[in-house]
């Protein structure tokens, strides 16, 4: 049986019991799909894993509650309703409301160039090994991995507002990774790309292969970033991680309610920035990483401005969020699978462009840095600390002198306001990696921006 008909077989069973369930509002998400997975360690074949998965999940609200039961065995969903009844009653009273939303009727199916049914393994395994060996290809590379992963599932979904929809998806993308030794100095450096679409997204990643290689190894050769206050340039790619770990996490929703200090700092009508800076998270761009027709509330998807103008604007919500704040959900609850419950998440979060060109915020930041890529980093509310894959010294308005351990720290709202130059070259990245939160990690997404002049980095390094 193909999935979409095993998929089909399961609706009227689920319309029944949406329509026999006496709540306030109940909804039910289903997914059966089928994935593969390649990855391979240095000289060894670290993992493969190929199969078929299931699952699924009721959530009703009633009574001021909210109750909620996954499973594996579709046999066992008429149980689970009656006993998430009997929950609801119990836990009546801890929800204010939940926000209302029109009915959706429609059905999604991902658009593919090749897809990933139709290329045998073989094929998939020894893309792969191909991408393996260019990461292996300098002397000084002492250990690779290369990923591959793909998946289809059909997502059903229904509420007793009437939303009915499903989903045909397609995920596919590759992760590639070097890590070169020189005594006892260890440099990795990696790159992924993944989204929504069919064997075609892994295909022709070479160059990135070979850029992966050869910037671990150049990185071993580099000195340490010099340490300081520092105008920097970000690239697209860091100006996006920025974005989605210090401002991003700040925008969710359920974050914000139960913080009073966060309540105050996250205000709309507040000023963050100059005028051409805007912020938006934006689940209705297809084939990105972060792309969802609607959220696993049966919420529509799309563009939510959290930044216009300079402007704080909006925030990102659930129903019940939304509901709590007095504001409007913009399809932003979103779980790990279908048997995970949603919680308020992100999906694609970007700069807008703005209207500099990247030569005159080099020439505008000279002496100080260009950082790019990132490693990693983390936040502690609106303070952050984040590593670059790279920085580079600018020089007579261009990026020259490598530098390794690059550590960029700060507030958030103060950088936000430092930024003077925004350019107009956006770029979004995705990956196989994904965003974490509450234990429901990789979620996948996307982010981005276009380059940035930001005044007064503070750069941890060392010291002239």
């Amino acid at each position: 049986m193909t999935l979409r008909n095993a998929a089909r077989n399961m609706l009227p069973q689920l319309e029944k019991l949406l329509e026999s369930i006496p709540c306030d509002y109940a909804e039910a998400r289903l997914t059966i799909g089928e994935s593969t997975a390649i990855a391979l360690s240095g000289l060894e074949v670290e993992s493969i894993s190929s199969g078929e998965s299931r699952g699924g999940s009721l959530r009703i609200f009633d009574r001021g509650a909210w109750s909620f039961c996954s499973f594996n065995d579709f046999a066992e969903i008429p149980s689970r309703a009656e006993s998430l009844l009997r929950r609801s009653a119990r836990l009546a009273g801890a929800a204010p409301g939940l926000c209302r939303s029109r009915p959706i009727i429609a059905r999604y199916s991902t658009k593919t160039e090749v897809p990933c049914d139709d290329v045998p393994f073989d094929e998939k395994f020894e893309l792969v090994r191909r991408y393996n060996e260019i990461l292996r290809s300098p002397s000084s590379v002492q250990t690779t991995r290369a990923m591959y992963r793909d998946s289809r599932s059909i997502f059903l979904y229904r509420n007793t507002e009437g939303t009915e929809v499903s989903y045909d998806r397609s995920f596919c993308g590759v992760s590639l990774a070097a890590i070169a030794k020189d005594g006892s100095l260890i440099q990795p450096y990696s790159e992924s790309a993944a989204g929504y679409g069919g064997f075609e997204l892994a295909l022709g990643r070479e160059e990135m292969a070979e850029n992966a290689a050869r910037m671990a190894v150049d990185l071993l050769h580099a000195e340490p970033a010099p340490g300081g206050s520092f105008n920097v340039v970000m690239d697209p790619h860091l100006a996006g991680v920025f974005i989605h770990e210090a401002f991003g996490h700040l925008s969710e929703a359920d974050f914000i309610y139960e913080n009073a200090r966060m309540m105050e700092l996250m205000k709309r009508g507040r000023r963050l920035g100059i005028g051409d800076l805007s912020i938006v998270d934006d689940g209705s761009l297809e084939g990105l990483a972060g792309f969802i027709p609607i959220d696993d509330e049966g919420i529509a998807s799309g563009p939510t401005y959290l930044v216009r103008n300079g402007v704080l604007e909006g925030h990102l919500h659930s129903r019940e969020t939304a509901y709590r704040m007095g504001e409007e959900p913009g399809g932003n609850a979103r779980a790990i699978s279908a048997a995970a419950q949603p919680i308020v998440r992100m999906t694609n979060t970007y700069i807008e462009n703005g209207r500099h060109r990247l030569d005159e915020m080099l020439d505008a930041a000279e002496g100080g840095l260009y950082v790019a890529d990132a490693l990693g980093g983390q936040t502690n509310l609106e303070m952050f600390t984040f590593s670059a894959g790279y920085g580079r010294e600018i020089k007579n308005g261009r990026p020259g002198k490598l530098y390794r351990d690059v550590m960029l720290s700060g507030n958030t709202f103060q950088t936000l306001s430092d930024i003077a130059m925004i350019g107009g070259d956006r770029a979004m990245f995705g990956g196989l990696g994904g965003c974490g939160k509450k234990g429901q990690s990789p979620l996948p997404v996307s982010f981005g921006g276009p380059h940035l002049m930001v005044k007064n980095v503070l750069i941890g390094g060392r010291r002239p």
